[in-house]
């Protein structure tokens, strides 16, 4: 199975990396915003595009081209992301275009799931909580990625 796993720098990436598990035996690409990442998955098709957020409109319209053409390119069966901008921008790209996608909204969101998490809400086949007291019936807890 193809599978596009996406995630911005920081805590999104670490929280990414820890999935790693599931995927094996699969073929996976991985996405993200800083291109020193690719050295974490060595041997694995790695994506560098530009970080972006709702505060700058044109950056995230590049962005949203940027990972589009990916997506359209690679053809991923499976799309994964555990946020943020990037990975909201996959989750849609994939969508028009027939995958499947997963969105895990980050552990750092004990409160409410973030804004990307409810925009993935109207995109994403599956989005998982890692907060128990956020889970509904269209957000599912089925633990945490970080312990």
């Amino acid at each position: 199975m193809k599978i596009l796993a996406i995630a911005s720098a920081g805590g999104h990436w670490i929280q990414l990396l820890r999935l790693l598990s599931a995927f094996e035996g699969h073929d996976i690409s991985f996405m993200s915003t800083k291109a020193s990442f690719a050295s974490t998955v060595n041997g694995m098709s790695f994506y560098a595009v530009p970080d972006a957020n709702r505060w700058n409109k044109l950056k995230l319209i590049y962005l949203a081209f940027r990972v589009a053409k990916v997506v359209y390119t690679l053809k991923p069966q499976v799309i994964i992301s555990t946020g943020a901008a990037p990975g909201l921008m996959g989750i849609i790209a994939g969508k028009l275009l027939g995958s499947k996608t997963i969105w895990v909204d980050s552990i750092a969101n004990v409160e409410k799931v973030s804004l990307s998490g409810k925009i993935a809400l109207h995109f994403a086949d599956k989005v998982y909580t890692q907060w128990p007291d956020l889970a509904t019936q269209k957000i599912t807890f089925a633990g945490n990625v970080l312990s």
